[in-house]
């Protein structure tokens, strides 16, 4: 394990994994049945509990816990992982819990940032590139999609589903899907735009940006029920990748979607 710097301080299960370049700083604990991919950095006081599969170059920051168990009374015991992609970085005292019967596995994708005390549930799906704000408190099986951001202190209901590069404002309880590309907030939680900013630092074009806003009026402004706001959308909106993706997420959603601005 060339340049690999352990402190002897630290606590190692044997059968751990660590791969070259892993720095592990005094009184971190590190359990069997885990794997440190190369260049990651883990903390005083964090602990990598049985199950967790952290990838290259993440930082684990003290008194973070990766790959606890579940926080669910069905959990019987079952083999499971917690996965951390490439690149992410876990703040302090975050929790990631692994996974259960239900899934297998809860992951974090690559790149993505997990802000202090933020919690994320068994058989959770995050994509990449995604920012969970501090204190942020995901509950069992939420999905979230490639570029979103759940500022600090939101609450996300059990099997919600948040879409490509959504913003949530700070303190929001989220129970219904957040549709793609969509800026939301107030109490209680609705649509309050689109995240043009988001988009346009994701290199969208102008065209690309009013087609997404002009479909957001058909579904939000027009006081049309969802069947009829999808049928709108898909007879005067052309075909383009974001149309296909906002009506397949809308059509999958299970929990419906949050309401729009009433006022």
């Amino acid at each position: 394990m060339t340049n690999t710097l352990i402190s002897p301080l630290a606590s190692i299960h044997p059968e751990a994994k660590l791969a070259e370049g892993v720095q592990v700083h005094p009184f971190a604990v590190i359990e069997a049945n885990t794997e440190i991919g190369e260049g990651t950095i883990i903390h005083s006081g964090a602990v990598i509990h049985s199950g967790a599969r952290i990838g290259k170059h993440c930082e684990i920051h003290p008194g973070a816990v990766i790959a606890g168990i579940p926080q669910d009374l069905k959990y019987a015991g079952e083999d499971s992982i917690a996965i951390i992609g490439d690149g992410t970085r876990v703040r302090e005292c975050v929790t990631v819990n692994r996974g259960t019967v239900s899934r297998g596995k809860t992951v974090v994708g690559k790149n993505c940032l997990l802000m202090a005390y933020s919690h994320v549930a068994h058989d959770c799906v995050l994509g990449d590139n995604i920012i969970i704000g501090n204190a942020t408190q995901l509950a069992g099986e939420v999905e979230i999609d490639d570029y979103a951001i759940a500022s600090g202190g939101t609450l996300v209901h059990q099997f919600v589903r948040i879409g490509r590069h959504v913003m949530i404002q700070g303190g929001s309880r989220v129970n219904k899907d957040i549709p793609p590309y969509t800026l939301v907030g107030r109490e209680p939680l609705c649509y309050c735009g689109i995240n043009i900013v988001g988009l346009r630092r994701r290199g969208m074009s102008n065209d690309q940006i009013y087609c997404i806003n002009d479909i957001y009026r058909t579904i939000y402004q027009r006081g049309l029920n969802n069947t009829e706001a999808l049928a709108t959308v898909e007879k005067e909106v052309g075909e383009c990748p974001e149309r296909e993706e906002i009506l397949g997420f809308i059509r999958a959603s299970s929990r419906g979607i949050i309401r729009g601005n009433m006022d």
